[in-house]
């Protein structure tokens, strides 16, 4: 009996159940999820130098516990997505909160690299059933006139995370020590865990998909791991030289594998015809390039001042405009925008801005006078887009497919992440700061430049009409005929 409790998801008290505005707790029960992850993403990096003077380790070995993270919850995201679908979101979500809280504490507690490496991987499993059924739980539960809005504010909660990360984590790591850097999620998780458990409505239509893409997962799996070991060592990750050809041979094998798969599997991992609409494919293209932005001059900016000698502190403080301006204009953006703007006219809006602030700082002197106003403004431009391409990529999803359309929206931002580090750590190591004619952090913000660009043509790209809330869609997910 104790067994079903545990695979039933628990109901809200009827009162809050059928109170209008209950929508509002179910975004700020996911927004406790969000804040989590934005600030783990921050935080973990400021842990890399007493990690390795602990254990005595090059930073080559310190970067997997970032790696082994980001690989996990890249690789995971659709299948617990596609779980969710199935077994209930809110369910899922509960469970996220439970191993993500509980694996943060054993990093804390590690006595080792290798166990503070998989406690991170096990990590990277709750953060994974967090962040697939975020946005799933968001669009199930927000009527369709406030979904922009509610997407919006649960950006603003992970800008929250992002901007205190910097500034937080500098503060523990100095005074209490780079253990506690983990510790902090303990008591936010069991805060968000018992606020789940009342707050967040169970899950109505569910998939009827029954059987799992074994096959598909592991090429998934392979492809990723591959490819950002691939960029790793192209960055500085101590790898034999030849090894870096036959990673990438590896990735294009396994992502073929995948499409391949997806194909003509009885119950696809990520079903083809969700990549059908033009909606979809753009929006996704959109989150990959948008979260590449973002996370890129975390990288960047701290290492341009610190080398023109400020402080990390000061560093830290200047880096902040980014995730200000994006948390206020995602926050923001749904009351002073025009209401007579769809989700695509924001899209547009939003990456011609991301393409002029990027510009901008390719050109202009990469000083405090400048980087402050103009990271302000990419972090505005950023908090316009963000919310706008969710919901545009949410709206042309089938609901029963809502836990594997998010999930699929926050592998791309993952993959965003990981791809806007190593490309700026990429530019750098190429092209250090005293190259010429093009200095590293030079073609570091040249090449966010083409990615705006790229993000500009594929907002320009989605249907002046997408799909509205209703239409039919035939989706292999289901099983069925879904309505988005």
């Amino acid at each position: 009996m104790w067994m079903s409790v545990l695979v039933r998801e628990p109901a809200r008290p009827a009162q809050l159940r059928d109170w209008p505005h209950a929508w509002l707790l179910t975004v700020g029960t996911v927004c406790f999820g969000a804040f989590m992850g934005q600030l783990d993403a921050s935080i973990v990096t400021l842990t890399y130098r007493p990690v390795g003077a602990e254990f005595g380790t090059s930073l080559a070995g310190i970067q997997w516990v970032s790696l082994s993270y980001l690989l996990t919850l890249a690789a995971l995201l659709i299948p617990v997505g596609r779980l969710a679908d199935t077994h209930g979101r809110k369910l899922l979500y509960l469970y996220g909160f439970v191993v993500f809280t509980v694996a943060s504490a054993a990093c804390g507690l590690a006595p080792s690299l290798g166990w503070l490496i998989a406690f991170r991987v096990v990590q990277g499993i709750g953060a994974a059933m967090l962040q697939a059924n975020s946005v799933a739980l968001i669009t199930t539960s927000a009527p369709p006139n406030r979904m922009r809005a509610a997407l919006g504010i649960q950006a603003g909660a992970q800008a929250v995370g992002l901007a205190l990360g910097p500034t937080l984590g500098g503060l523990i790591v100095s005074t209490l020590g780079w253990r506690w850097v983990f510790g902090i999620n303990v008591p936010i998780g069991v805060l968000a865990l018992a606020a789940g458990v009342f707050l967040l409505p169970r899950t109505r239509q569910r998939s009827t998909a029954t059987t799992w893409d074994l096959t598909g997962l592991a090429l998934l799996v392979t492809a990723t791991t591959a490819g950002l070991l691939g960029l790793s060592s192209l960055s500085g990750l101590a790898l034999p030289g030849s090894v870096p050809p036959y990673l990438f041979w590896i990735m294009a094998a396994a992502v073929l594998g995948v499409v391949a798969r997806q194909r003509w599997a009885a119950a696809p991992l990520l079903d083809p015809a969700l990549l059908r609409s033009r909606s979809v494919d753009s929006g996704l293209i959109g989150a990959l390039g948008g979260y590449l932005i973002l996370f890129g001059p975390l990288v960047l900016v701290p290492i341009v001042l610190t080398s023109a000698g400020s402080s990390e502190l000061h560093a830290g403080l200047i880096l902040t405009a980014l995730p200000a301006g994006f948390g206020l204009a995602a926050t923001t953006g749904e009351r002073l925008l025009p209401t007579t703007w769809t989700d695509r006219d924001r899209c547009l809006v939003g990456a011609v801005l991301i393409v002029v602030a990027t510009g901008v700082l390719t050109v202009a002197p990469l000083t405090q006078a400048w980087l402050a106003p103009m990271l302000g403004a990419l972090g505005i431009a950023l908090g316009i887009f963000t919310p706008a391409n969710n919901s545009l990529v949410m709206r042309s999803i089938p609901v029963q497919a809502a836990g594997t359309g998010g999930g699929l929206v926050n592998m791309t931002r993952s993959l965003g992440t990981a791809l806007g580090v190593a490309l700026v750590t990429l530019a750098l190591h190429l092209r250090p700061a005293d190259a010429t004619p093009l200095t590293g952090p030079r073609a570091a913000l040249l090449s966010l430049t083409a990615v705006a660009v790229i993000l500009l043509v594929s907002a320009w790209l989605v249907p002046s009409q997408p799909p509205v809330c209703g239409e039919p869609v035939t989706c292999r997910v289901s099983g069925t005929v879904g309505y988005s």
